[in-house]
């Protein structure tokens, strides 16, 4: 599964190729590799096909601010699932956008979520990134636990609908 980015306008398919040795992604067909180099006094220093790049990032959900090069960005995260959705698609899974590990579980199996809630939070290539409920319902299943790693597109957790009060 790709991310879509959007930046200045401009859209791109974003695919992580391998975590290891290096990371390795896809962005519009070419591949690159990035390491990070992490964060020092809120600067982040990433090096990317050789070329290092340093700049400070703020999130406020799936957008994202730069500071870079002495300009500020702004990029746009559009996970596919979220349009699947808007076309009509009730999905009952959540499923990992990349490989990682579980950092975090916000809600059980039985509770009730709402569209948008967040259900667990997962890290990958050091970013953590909380993976919401996709529709109204109750958590049918986590298939995995806290510090369980798991791959890209796997299934995580499963919703079912809520019983009516008929």
């Amino acid at each position: 599964m790709s991310l879509k980015l959007t930046m200045d306008g401009a859209a791109f398919d974003l695919d992580i190729v391998n975590l290891r040795p290096e990371l390795g992604v896809e962005i519009d067909g070419q591949e690159s590799v990035v390491i990070d180099h992490g964060t020092r006094d809120g600067v982040r220093t990433v090096v990317i096909d050789g070329r290092q790049f340093e700049f400070r990032q703020a999130r406020d959900g799936n957008r994202v601010f730069l500071r870079l090069g002495g300009r500020n960005w702004v990029i746009d995260l559009v996970d596919p699932r979220d349009a699947a959705l808007e076309g009509g698609s009730a999905a009952d899974e959540i499923r990992a956008p990349m490989p990682g590990a579980i950092i975090s579980l916000h809600k059980e199996v039985g509770a009730t979520v709402k569209h948008g809630e967040t259900v667990l939070t997962i890290e990958s290539m050091k970013l953590q990134t909380n993976l919401v409920s996709p529709r109204d319902g109750i958590i049918a299943s986590l298939l995995k636990s806290v510090d369980e790693t798991f791959e890209k597109d796997e299934v995580i957790a499963t919703l079912e609908t809520e019983a009516s009060d008929a």
